[in-house]
Formats: C-alpha cells, sequence, structure tokens
C-alpha cells in the first residue's frame, strides 16, 4: 500500500479507541477521539496538566482500533473500560505483543 492509500484508509475512519501506558508499562489509559494523532500529541505534550496521563507519565501509544463512528468509538471504550487489567493486556498483546511505541505509525498515518 503506497502513501497515498494509506492516508486515504487512515481518512475512512473518523474516529478512534486507544491505549496508552507509561515507560515502565504498569499503567493503562483507555480513550476515544475523533483525532487520533492530535489526541495522542496533546497527551505526549501534557496539554492538560492536571490531567491523569499528565501526572502519571502516561504517553505511550500501544493500542488502537478504528471506527466509522465517534458512537461506536465511545461504546467500545466504555466496554474495554470494564474489563480486568489482565483483559487490556490481551488486547494489547493481540495487536502488539512487543508493547512497541506506535508513534511513529500513527503520526505517519496523518
Amino acid at each position: 500500500m503506497n502513501t497515498l492509500e494509506t492516508r486515504l484508509n487512515f481518512m475512512d475512519y473518523i474516529a478512534w479507541v486507544y491505549i496508552l501506558t507509561n515507560a515502565r508499562k504498569t499503567v493503562l489509559y483507555v480513550g476515544a477521539t475523533d483525532n487520533l494523532s492530535t489526541r495522542l500529541w496533546e497527551h505526549q505534550t501534557k496539554r492538560k496538566p492536571k490531567a491523569f496521563t499528565a501526572l502519571y507519565n502516561v504517553s505511550v501509544i500501544v493500542y488502537y482500533e478504528r471506527f466509522e463512528t465517534i458512537e461506536e468509538a465511545f461504546a467500545r471504550e466504555k466496554f474495554i473500560k470494564g474489563k480486568t487489567r489482565q483483559w487490556k493486556i490481551d488486547l494489547i498483546n493481540s495487536m502488539n505483543p512487543m508493547w512497541e511505541d506506535l508513534t511513529a505509525k500513527v503520526m505517519a498515518m496523518r
């Protein structure tokens, strides 16, 4: 898939659910957004210094899912938040078993 196809494919989706962790991978944060690259930048630059992710240095993206509507993303976010930590770990492992930081991949999709 060339870069243009990747960008067009990326634009087919308007909502995202994502999971962030910290450098030691001891904290998990689940969120939903309509602009994944911007939201990730906000977490990484601590735009809201009193927010959970800023206070606990949670800015490494290890998982994301695409959705066609924000309502679908919010429903999935709520579903994932209701699951156990182990369930979330298994979900991350299904996509990203090495828990690599996916920031470069997300930013390249812009």
